[in-house]
């Protein structure tokens, strides 16, 4: 049975949040049994949410068959352990078929990505997310990003319009248009912070009334992102300041070398560890051996200030 909507919007607005690699075996096909433990290895680290099928998840790569797959596995996985939100998006007939699929599942809430399209007018975004909205009974998080980005008015009409819209997850990294929405919207909804790599712009989003942030290096280095986490709530800037230096930036600054790379140096971290997912389906590709060489020394970098 999901989880009630008041845990749901506890869990998202105090707490680590994380989203999955997807498993895949030697050719390339959805790999149930290592998901699972994946999955459980998740929760054991204190995950404050799952979200499944997300970006780091490659939704944008699945097949619909393989979504079912992934969304059963993962609600018989987790249990109510947490809640669990499912990615949904492209067309509106695909994210109403995921949402179907994720509802008959047993998943807890959506994550709405934006529309597949390259360029839209917000008020044809706005009437994307509504048309979803209405024809699924599960809680929603809007992921405001890339082409689908609304602005403070279009957010609030999309609330009012919208019961079920839980909660906003900041994709655009621009404090000044999040922090607009909030204090239009308030706390109708729960704010989530989702910028890639988000721990490096954590401390605009606390400033602005963000206390939680989606964490892809959680796939690798979950006891590192949560000490960083619980450093940040806790106002140990020193700290904060020692992780960002010898971790995060230098992450980023590995990130920023190709595009797809916010996906594809997380499987390669998650191989590095001994906790492999396989590769990136294409358009995405995997970092060079001297890439991954440097990821390795950020990793171990990074857990020696564990220590």
């Amino acid at each position: 049975m999901a989880l009630s909507l008041d845990k749901i919007k506890s869990a998202l607005e105090d707490g680590l949040l994380s989203f999955p690699i997807t498993d895949m075996d030697d050719q390339g096909a959805f790999k149930a049994d290592t998901y699972a433990e994946r999955l459980s290895w998740f929760i054991s680290h204190g995950v404050s949410s799952v979200f499944v099928a997300g970006g780091t998840g490659e939704f944008f790569s699945l097949s619909a068959a393989e979504y079912q797959a992934l969304v059963e596995v993962a609600a018989s996985t987790v249990q109510g352990a947490t809640p669990v939100i499912a990615g949904a998006g492209r067309s509106i007939p695909d994210a109403v078929a995921c949402a179907k699929m994720a509802e008959k599942a047993g998943i807890d809430a959506l994550l709405l990505f934006p529309p597949y399209l390259t360029e839209c007018p917000a008020e044809g975004v706005f009437n994307y997310a509504k048309a979803i909205l209405q024809q699924t009974s599960l809680p929603v998080i809007y992921y405001n990003r890339g082409n689908g980005v609304l602005q403070a008015d279009h957010v609030a009409r999309l609330a009012e319009a919208c019961p079920n819209l839980i909660g906003l997850k900041d994709g655009t990294s621009n404090m000044q248009d999040l922090n607009m929405i909030i204090r239009t919207v308030g706390d109708r909804l729960s704010y989530i912070g989702g910028a890639p790599t988000a721990e490096i712009i954590s401390e605009a989003y606390l400033s602005v009334g963000v206390n939680t942030y989606s964490s892809a290096v959680f796939n690798f280095v979950p006891e590192l992102a949560n000490h960083f986490y619980k450093s940040l709530r806790a106002g140990d800037k020193a700290m904060v300041e020692k992780i960002l230096q010898v971790f995060f930036i230098p992450f980023v600054q590995l990130r920023n070398k190709k595009n797809g790379y916010a996906v594809s140096l997380i499987k390669a971290g998650a191989q590095i560890v001994g906790r492999s997912a396989g590769q990136v389906r294409a358009p995405l590709v995997m970092p060079s051996a001297q890439e991954v060489a440097e990821l390795e020394k950020l990793i171990e970098n990074g857990l020696a200030l564990l220590s």
